[in-house]
């Protein structure tokens, strides 16, 4: 893991140019690091200062340099923020310069990972902390606010307070064995075990959204050629990233695009035209990276041409996909129709690519199928695939702990069993977490984050 104990330095704004780029100090050293850079001017706490930074005598840029004494900042360290000119070269001159005074370039995550351990934050909120970073929707954003805001630890720490106060009475209860179940009777522990399991139950309830939410979700758009697929891509692209023509084949790769779907980032997939006689070598490979996408998509979109007759291609691959999450999409709607979804037997998307009809309709069809709800609107109170596995085991662990009261199971086993779950919850929170699952969490953030 990394040393708390350095003075570290990095670029906390992205790679490029731009008006502003911010280097991060952080650490003992931080103040007597920034002022070997910050000419002579002294840096107030909390004042933003500006001054020339200098290397050896010359001056390198004019910065605001913001000085944030320990405890009272980001880290919970001594931290300066140095707002200098967004040029590369610039910023990463004041970063060498910051280095050759004692600070050393810090790792991915290392800010988050000392305000975690300056208890500026707890483990659900420094997940949140890249989660924000990384948002690209509105709802996703929102999302990682709540978590950073504290809503899910608030949750947590009440199903852990009523956990500990039932640990509290089991343990009263092997501190004077001669009286049985003298601070808890079977059937009331049973009861209260489950009526913790419940929160936990209404916690876990929307976890399937509030992972498509974080982590999006891949729709692959699959028919024969000319079916108008690329035109159905761009509709809900909003942008006309894949070529039309009436030319059947166009397609050869996979085209992809993200698209803001209620609050989902969903990665729209184009792909090669389905059929049983592929022409050369690069509609065989355009064909096989199809099936590949099919493979891997959480949802697929079968688009049928309506104004022409279903043939071969078009049942093979409706039979292919009878068995997996799909959307049957009768495109070209806005032509006269040679079949209907009522001679298909199959629930039918009817749209038209070409004027833009049924789309929205289309849109909400996604959303439901992905979610197995209405379109999302609020904002899921659990979206991290780590917190999900570690609440589903801790649920299990008290329906053990439950069923084991029921049978007027030694009280020892059924306080062995809670006190795993508390130690499940302190996980999914970090007050008790192993050093790797951190390494983990951390090496998944930005340099200067």
């Amino acid at each position: 893991m990394f040393s708390p104990s350095d003075t570290i330095v990095a670029i906390a704004t992205p790679v490029g140019r731009g008006g502003i780029g911010v280097i991060r100090i952080s650490g003992p050293s931080a103040h007597a690091v920034a002022r070997t850079l910050a000419s002579d001017r002294p840096l107030q706490p909390r004042h933003a200062t500006l001054v020339d930074i200098v290397r050896d005598r010359t001056a390198l840029d004019r910065a605001v340099v913001t000085f944030f004494p320990a405890p009272h900042s980001y880290t919970g360290e001594d931290v300066v923020e140095i707002s200098a000119h967004g040029s590369p070269v610039v910023l990463q001159s004041i970063v060498d310069s910051a280095m050759r005074s004692g600070a050393r370039l810090a790792e991915p995550g290392e800010f988050t990972f000392r305000a975690y351990l300056h208890g500026r934050m707890d483990l659900v909120q420094a997940e949140a902390v890249r989660d924000l970073v990384d948002a690209v929707t509105p709802l996703q954003a929102r999302a990682a606010f709540d978590q950073l805001e504290g809503t899910l630890t608030a949750r947590i720490s009440e199903i852990d307070a009523a956990l500990f106060e039932l640990s509290a009475r089991l343990e009263a209860s092997l501190d004077f064995p001669e009286e049985g179940y003298h601070f808890i009777e079977p059937g009331s522990a049973e009861e209260d075990i489950l009526a913790v399991a419940r929160q936990i139950d209404m916690l876990l309830a929307d976890a399937r959204r509030g992972r498509l939410v974080r982590e999006g979700a891949q729709v692959a758009i699959l028919g024969r050629p000319n079916s108008g697929k690329s035109s159905l891509f761009n509709q809900l692209a909003g942008s006309g990233r894949a070529i039309v023509t009436d030319i059947p084949g166009t397609t050869r790769d996979l085209v992809t695009e993200v698209v803001d779907l209620d609050g989902m980032a969903i990665t729209i997939v184009d792909t090669a035209g389905l059929h049983e006689a592929p022409s050369d070598a690069v509609e065989r490979e355009g064909i096989s990276r199809a099936r590949a996408a099919e493979e891997v998509a959480d949802l697929a979109l079968i688009v049928l041409d309506r104004s022409r007759p279903l043939n071969g291609d078009d049942q093979s691959l409706i039979g292919s996909t009878s068995k997996r999450s799909r959307l049957l999409v009768a495109n070209k709607s806005d032509l006269p129709e040679s079949w209907s979804a009522e001679t298909l037997g199959l629930d039918v998307q009817e749209v038209s690519a070409a004027t833009g009809e049924g789309i929205c309709a289309l849109r909400a069809a996604i959303a439901t199928a992905l979610s197995g709800t209405e379109p999302l609107h609020d904002t899921p109170a659990i979206t991290n695939a780590r917190h999900v596995d570690l609440l589903t085991s801790a649920r299990a662990v008290l329906r053990r702990a439950a069923a084991a009261a029921a049978a007027h199971t030694a009280e020892e086993f059924v306080a062995a069993d809670v006190a795993e779950a508390r130690r499940l919850l302190e996980e999914v929170t970090g007050a008790r977490a192993p050093d790797d699952v951190l390494q983990e969490i951390f090496a998944k953030f930005c340099i200067g984050k």
